[in-house]
């Protein structure tokens, strides 16, 4: 349930125009200073997630892992995706706030 929260603010922030996905796109984003948070698909390659890993420590920027390609994709009425970059600083913190209490009502139970 909390992952449903998550992707349909997700596809809001897309709606909105607050996410740049695909590599090149989130990559950018990242460099440029506009991104607030990434999120990396489970199934990403090893390559994108080094990448982005370094990216985000390096430009201080947060990153979670969340769905599969498909499942990101669909949030935001596109293709598979293995990264997103949120460029809107209100729906990065509430995203990270439902995805933290998502994994840490998870790891309770």
């Amino acid at each position: 349930m909390a992952q449903e929260k998550v992707l349909g603010l997700l596809g809001l922030a897309a709606r909105a125009g607050r996410v740049e996905s695909g590599g090149f796109a989130a990559e950018k984003a990242v460099t440029g200073g506009k991104a607030h948070l990434i999120l990396l698909s489970q199934d990403a390659g090893k390559n994108t997630v080094s990448l982005f890993e370094n990216k985000s420590s390096y430009y201080h920027v947060p990153l979670r892992i969340l769905g599969t390609k498909e499942l990101l994709g669909h949030a935001i009425g596109r293709g598979e995706r293995s990264c997103i970059a949120v460029t809107d600083e209100g729906f990065a913190k509430s995203l990270i706030k439902l995805i933290d209490s998502s994994v840490s009502d998870s790891s309770i139970s």
